[in-house]
C-alpha cells in the first residue's frame, strides 16, 4: 500500500519517525503466511523509479505492534509523478518480488 504521509496523524508519524509532507509517500508492506495468515519476519529492500528512469532507494523500517509486523519506507515524489515500485523480499532460502506502479498526487 502507498499513501501520502499527510494521511497519518501527527502523533503516528512522530512515533514512527516519518516526516509528514504533501510531497512524501509512505510505502507500507505486510507479509502474511499463506496458511495461517500470521505476520512474517522478512528481509526487505527496494526502489521506486519514475518514468524518466530516476531511481529512489527505499529504506524500510520494521514496525511491530503485537502480532502485526509492517515494513515502512518513505519516498519523495512530485505531483502527478508515476512511480514503479520494485520490492525484494527474502525469508530463509525463499526470494520473492513485488512490482507495482502508482501515480502519485499531492493532496
Amino acid at each position: 500500500m502507498v499513501v501520502n504521509t499527510t494521511f497519518l496523524t501527527p502523533e503516528i508519524a512522530k512515533a514512527n519517525g516519518i516526516v509528514r509532507s504533501k510531497y512524501n509517500a509512505l510505502v507500507n508492506i505486510s507479509v502474511l503466511d499463506t496458511d495461517d495468515k500470521k505476520a512474517q519476519l522478512v528481509a526487505i529492500d527496494g526502489e521506486a523509479t519514475n518514468l524518466l528512469g530516476n531511481k529512489k532507494k527505499l529504506s524500510f523500517k520494521r514496525v511491530q505492534e503485537g502480532q502485526a509486523i509492517y515494513y515502512l519506507a518513505v519516498v519523495p515524489f512530485r505531483d502527478k509523478e508515476t512511480l514503479r515500485f520494485d520490492i525484494s523480499l527474502r525469508q530463509g532460502n525463499t526470494n520473492d518480488s513485488l512490482k507495482f506502479q502508482q501515480k502519485m498526487t499531492v493532496d
